[in-house]
């Protein structure tokens, strides 16, 4: 992107040239940290470091256009655009199109058209009475897990019930608190965050501020390596997506035998990584951020814990206890949050239109009420990403809608069972696996 000088106190007239990063153009995007909604020029090289989402969230759409993503990610529009005010520091030169280069035009009207639509259906307002059940639902499991352990005793066989008990709260709590982190149960942004930090804080014992760094890069490029948290595996354990594996195997880089690791995920994935990375990630990086509000949540949440089952387990079992809930924990979480995403597209960042970023990262899998439950609607991946604020009951309402949308430009809208959706993830392992091995090889 380059900018011209005004003329006669006129605003400063900006052009798409220079936008990818090249010539002194894009020298100066990478150094000033432009972007552009509705066609206004802002520059956030210091407001990136306030951004209530995170700098690197807003940093990813240096030098682009990100008024689907303004859009996207925020409820209270009108207020974010008075902090953004002093920002502006010009807009597009008339000759200049609304559109990117690399974007679909037709496309962007027709999801931009969608997306009025959504918001005149209301499917953006949330139902607080299933909210509420869902929390006390959470809450009765957490309750029967401590009464198994203080009725029965502290047997194998109650232990282990009580450990199921306690590893479905936690998949559950962290469903909801996504609910939470999203915005997507109450009107106003700050209530929200309020509730967020007590069950993600209380019910789970993790950070909020972490969630929040950490998940909002994903949804703003998913699958974007080096931009999407979530891909940042490859490729110190995995080699991930297609074009990516063969440039490692070219590359002639070898951290891990990739070519086996559809069979090494069984144990360093979903068995390990809450257990093994987070439960120690999350106080490091809470205390490093200085985020003594979350780290008081946090402890709140481990205080509750071993004070409720200290005395019928002894220290031994309690931290045993623990660990095989953060076990089932992991294996619940890592299967659902991939079975979406590590099967599609995987690749730099090609500044394509936000339907079709969100398309090619993202599946879904079949409705029902047990795949709903089990996955916190995440099942829904698409209709996710494309509405995040979107309260997930209404997910099945808009879906219709997306396919429809996805049918009129030939974009495929994939849905599989889940099973199915669970084994795509260790046969795109091992694709990638034989890619990165043959390129090593041979090329």
């Amino acid at each position: 992107m380059e900018g011209s000088e005004p003329a006669g106190g006129a605003m400063r007239r900006f052009t798409w040239e220079g936008r990818s990063g090249s010539g002194t153009g894009g020298a100066r995007r990478r150094r000033e940290r432009w972007l552009v909604i509705d066609r206004k020029v802002y520059d956030i090289s210091h407001f990136c470091r306030r951004h209530p989402g995170g700098s690197r969230v807003i940093s990813h759409y240096a030098g682009q256009d990100a008024t689907d993503p303004f859009i996207a990610f925020h409820l209270d529009k009108a207020l974010v655009r008075k902090y953004m005010a002093p920002l502006l520091i010009g807009e597009l030169a008339p000759d200049q199109p609304s559109f990117e280069p690399s974007k679909n035009k037709k496309l962007v009207e027709d999801f931009r058209e969608l997306r009025a639509t959504v918001e005149k259906m209301g499917l953006l307002q949330p139902n607080h009475a299933f909210f509420i059940l869902y929390l006390c639902h959470i809450l009765v499991l957490d309750v029967a897990a401590w009464l198994v352990i203080w009725y029965f005793g502290a047997s194998l066989v109650p232990f282990l019930l009580s450990a199921v008990l306690l590893g479905t709260v936690q998949a559950q709590a962290g469903w909801l608190q996504h609910d939470f982190g999203h915005l997507s149960v109450f009107s106003k942004s700050r209530w929200n965050h309020w509730v967020h930090k007590f069950v993600i804080g209380h019910l789970k014992g993790a950070p909020a501020s972490w969630w929040n760094h950490l998940h909002f890069q994903h949804h703003a490029k998913p699958n974007c390596f080096r931009k999407d948290p979530d891909v940042n595996m490859h490729p110190l354990f995995f080699a991930l997506g297609k074009t990516l594996s063969v440039e490692l195997g070219v590359q002639k880089k070898k951290f891990m035998p990739y070519n086996h690791q559809h069979k090494y995920f069984f144990i360093i994935g979903p068995p390990a990584l809450v257990p093994l990375y987070f439960q120690w990630y999350i106080f490091y990086f809470a205390v490093q951020r200085k985020q003594w509000v979350d780290l008081a949540w946090m402890l709140s949440f481990y205080i509750r814990f071993f004070l409720t089952y200290l005395p019928f387990l002894g220290v031994k079992g309690t931290l045993g206890l623990h660990l095989l809930v953060r076990f089932i924990e992991s294996n619940w979480f890592v299967w659902v949050t991939q079975m979406n995403h590590i099967p599609m597209h995987i690749d730099y960042d090609k500044n394509v239109d936000w339907f079709s970023t969100q398309l090619q990262a993202t599946c879904n899998v079949h409705q029902s009420f047990f795949n709903d439950w089990f996955s916190g609607h995440l099942n829904f991946q698409i209709e996710h990403h494309l509405f995040p604020t979107m309260p997930r009951h209404n997910y099945w309402k808009v879906a219709p809608l997306v396919r429809s949308l996805c049918a009129k430009h030939g974009i495929e809208y994939q849905c599989k069972p889940l099973l199915t959706a669970f084994a795509d993830i260790v046969h795109s392992l091992k694709d990638s696996g034989e890619l990165w091995l043959d390129a090593y090889l041979h090329k």
